[in-house]
């Protein structure tokens, strides 16, 4: 399901454990690091979606989360030319995906890449909240980047994680500096 801008539906799950660590996931069979995502296929919500990727890829069921929040509008990021299929009907330019933020209210050991036929993942760990926004492939790094930045304030509401936070334009907050 593309839509007449040739954006592919999507949603993207961040998955945090107690501490604040987000899931990153190692697709498989390359050295390649994302957040669980996928399609939304017609028919279905974007929860409806959420819940079906987070099985898929990651073995878990509705209970075994709780949905800390989402993002408030589509995020959208363009697919390089070079990944473009312009044979394919209609053309996927890239994706806009809904973002959700998820706590893991289970044992870690509930995690199973293996539930799908086709597995996405073959290694996983636990992060540091701002780390997939530089680690992500080049052309996902700012979707991450809003994605994370919106989200933030619902998993940390006392802001002690926004001296990591990324700046617009890739820079970082220089530590322990007093200036401006």
């Amino acid at each position: 399901m593309i839509d007449s801008n040739g954006f592919r539906p999507n949603v993207g799950i961040i998955l945090c454990n107690g501490e604040g660590r987000v899931f990153w996931g190692r697709r498989i069979g390359q050295n390649a690091w994302q957040f669980p995502q996928g399609g939304i296929k017609q028919h279905e919500t974007a929860e409806d979606a959420l819940y079906r990727e987070l099985h898929e890829e990651v073995g878990l069921v509705p209970r075994d989360v709780q949905v800390i929040g989402a993002t408030s509008g589509w995020l959208r990021y363009h697919l390089p030319r070079h990944l473009v299929r312009r044979h394919q009907r209609p053309v996927c330019v890239g994706q806009k995906q809904q973002w959700f933020l998820l706590r893991l209210l289970v044992a870690e050991s509930a995690v199973r890449l293996d539930v799908s036929d086709s597995p996405e993942f073959d290694d996983w760990r636990w992060v540091d909240y701002w780390r997939p926004a530089w680690d992500v492939v080049f052309f996902k790094r700012h979707v991450y980047r809003k994605a994370l930045r919106e989200l933030a304030p619902l998993l940390f509401p006392d802001g002690s994680l926004d001296r990591d936070r990324p700046l617009e334009g890739g820079a970082r907050r220089q530590h322990g500096s007093s200036g401006s």
